[in-house]
């Protein structure tokens, strides 16, 4: 719903915090290319269900991996991965030999855990920078690490956060995203707790820009135009200029009108070369220098890429769709030869790489797909080697946990050895397709575990999880929320709605001016899809979401009563009043066509509050106290609609959270009381058939 909201309610609900390792029995970290074995502990409950805490021990003794890089040359490969005493480690595997041997990459004291994170391997693969905040909690440096040599070497003394080192084509120098002005060290992104005002508002923000850093001295220079904060940049092949994305501050409020500049190093000069119709991300540079690619597409979130790619000339042509009317989501993007651009995308609901060649030949082809995430710590992708014949990715399905995988596209070997079966708590995946308004949509159906898989004739209670966006898409992927579910005898229905990524720009595009409506009935029509092909019970359906997700279910709660319990998290009960609390308002204005002041029918028609008359089922809303994309005050406001109307309903707002909860026991609690909710409200033996309300018009 709220652009940057899309992707977040996706990470909340995806999300697998280190201490969830702390929940049930601890377990030690695990040692590079070791296996360690996941066991479901803890008894079962009074019902014959495993326990919320039993479940969430065994996820969280899985590993999460944050990144995966392979070296230029292919020979190495490092990652970053959660550790289960919080923090995060960098390691590093030579490839090619006998007895490949992991080597841990730290500047941590051995006394405390560290954030370690954002490899990126120099030029000639030999060092490896990397941020840490090794000396001060919370305030990260760039580090260089020579392989084979310890400790690393801290190469800068910034204050306020640090984002993507980049090293220069040369390796002399590295490139670093710097905070700088009046609030840069309390700036926690759009998705982190906002700092409280008061007296008067500020009106000036912190602008992120391009630093470049002496990797002999650490001297230091800002290089990008003060007025502009930087989200994503590239050096050039001969090192002499910066491709960036970047726009008028506030940078949190302000990514979605984005253009595309390219700088000069040497003296700072910077130029437009593309002031895009929709978003930007992945920036990335020709061989010879004369063209910059990037994805463009109706985005509702930086950092959740998705869109068609673009070709940029720097002598002043006119860009160039190289995928136009390609039936797919390009999420990631790499230049590897002259004619070959490799890309990440979504396809329907699986994972792809494809490449197209920027002279307009040959068009998209397709290298690899399946019903997986692969990734290299982002958007659905992977980590190239510099001619592209070698890559390195991270792969996940519902029912198997994270590794990293090495080896030519699509003929991965895998590298590391933890443990991945979680067969135990989920049962076969399906893909399934359906018409809506004569359209095909696609969702996933993950059936319950097997041991808790209903008898012959007997039927089994549902819950939809709706992603949040709405502009992204579920590829089937390590998903605690789900595994809470089928564990415990749920099937749990996972459908891309219009407005997802996965089948080509004019379906995401296809709910603007419309939330709720189409989309709506997208996923009750798939609901009947659903009811047609598994053993469900229609009288025990739920519907949960967070973000966009928790937009739909206040929504679905308000059109129809094909739902008998709903869970909200951080959901728009009133797009009205949303549009002047909010702090990144400029994600509206591509789905709604026009501020809430221009045309304030357009956001009235698709408010959950002005329905909110017809709603029956039982619904328990969720909120961070500071959440700066959608204000604790949209909760408030649906709860207290309900109550007053005597819908049952619990509002719960975790203390100093932002979009995104970030603290384990808000996460353990938010989960716990999930589940609580929907056993409560679609209790076994549950009977009666669902009576629709007609969605008004």
């Amino acid at each position: 719903m709220v652009a940057r909201v899309v992707g977040l309610g996706m990470a909340l609900w995806c999300a697998v915090p280190p201490a969830f390792a702390q929940v049930g029995e601890s377990a030690p970290a695990p040692s590079a290319l070791d296996r360690e074995t996941v066991v479901v502990r803890g008894a079962a409950t009074k019902t014959g269900k495993l326990s919320v805490e039993s479940i969430l021990g065994a996820v969280g003794r899985t590993t999460r991996f944050r990144q995966v890089a392979l070296s230029p040359e292919g020979t190495w490969v490092a990652w970053v991965e959660a550790a289960s005493t919080g923090g995060s480690l960098i390691h590093a595997v030579e490839l090619d030999v006998s007895e490949p041997k992991a080597v841990r990459i730290s500047a941590c004291p051995e006394a405390r855990a560290c954030d370690e994170s954002s490899i990126a391997w120099s030029p000639d693969g030999k060092r490896l920078a990397f941020l840490s905040d090794a000396l001060q909690r919370g305030q990260p440096q760039v580090y260089v690490a020579e392989l084979g040599q310890v400790p690393a070497r801290k190469v800068t003394s910034f204050t306020g956060p640090l984002a993507s080192p980049r090293w220069s084509p040369d390796g002399a120098s590295l490139a670093v995203l710097v905070m700088e002005g009046e609030g840069a060290a309390e700036a926690k992104g759009p998705s982190g707790p906002a700092a409280r005002e008061t007296g008067v508002v500020r009106e000036s923000s912190p602008v992120r820009r391009v630093a470049l850093v002496s990797v002999a001295d650490g001297a230091h220079r800002a290089v990008s135009p003060e007025q502009l904060f930087v989200y994503e940049y590239a050096w050039s092949p001969d090192g002499t200029r910066l491709a960036f994305i970047a726009a008028p501050p506030p940078g949190d409020a302000s990514w979605w009108l984005a253009k595309l500049y390219v700088l000069e190093t040497a003296n700072g000069r910077a130029r437009v070369v593309y002031a895009p119709r929709w978003q930007l991300a992945e920036p990335v540079w020709s061989p010879d220098g004369k063209h910059v690619a990037v994805i463009e597409g109706l985005m509702s979130d930086q950092g959740v890429n998705g869109g068609d790619v673009m070709l940029v000339p720097l002598d002043g042509g006119k860009a160039r769709n190289l995928t136009e009317g390609m039936k797919a989501t390009a999420t990631t993007l790499e230049w590897v030869a002259p004619r070959r651009l490799m890309f990440g995308a979504q396809v329907r609901g699986e994972s792809a790489v494809a490449s197209v060649d920027p002279t307009g030949q040959g068009g998209v082809t397709v290298l690899w797909k399946g019903p997986e995430r692969v990734s290299a710590g982002g958007s659905v992708g992977l980590s190239l080697s510099r001619d592209g014949k070698r890559s390195a990715v991270v792969r996940e399905s519902f029912a198997q946990a994270q590794n990293v995988w090495v080896g030519p596209v699509g003929d991965w070997e895998r590298l590391t050895r933890r443990e991945e079966d979680l067969r135990a708590l989920v049962g076969e995946t399906k893909d399934l397709s359906w018409k809506s308004d004569g359209v095909e949509v696609q969702g996933w159906l993950v059936a319950p575990a097997p041991s808790m898989a209903p008898t012959s004739g007997a039927r089994a209670p549902m819950v939809t999880m709706i992603h949040g966006g709405p502009a992204s898409g579920v590829v089937p992927s390590f998903r605690p929320d789900v595994l809470l579910f089928t564990a415990r005898g749920y099937y749990v229905f996972l459908p891309n709605f219009r407005g997802s990524f996965g089948q080509g720009a004019d379906f995401t595009q296809a709910n603007r001016r419309d939330f709720g409506r189409g989309d709506l009935r997208d996923i009750v029509s798939g609901v009947d899809a659903v009811l047609a092909r598994a053993p469900v019970d229609p009288s025990r359906i739920g519907v949960m979401g967070w973000s966009y997700g928790g937009f739909m279910t206040m929504w679905a709660v308000t059109q129809t009563q094909r739902f008998r319990a709903a869970v909200a998290g951080a959901g728009i009960a009133n797009w009205q009043s949303y549009y002047g609390t909010n702090r990144i308002d400029a994600w509206m204005r591509p789905y709604f066509g026009a501020s809430v002041y221009e045309e304030p029918e357009v956001y009235t028609r698709s408010s959950p509050i002005n329905y909110v008359k017809l709603a029956r089922t039982p619904t328990l809303v969720l909120h961070g106290e500071r959440d700066v994309e959608v204000p604790v005050t949209q909760g408030y406001e649906f709860h207290h609609a309900l109550k007053e109307l005597g819908v049952k309903t619990q509002f719960i707002v975790y203390a100093d959270e932002g979009h995104t909860l970030r603290k384990p026991e808000h996460v353990v609690d938010r989960m716990r009381r999930t589940v609580e909710w929907l056993d409560t409200h679609l209790p076994a033996g549950a009977n009666g058939a669902p009576r629709a309300v007609a969605s008004p018009r």
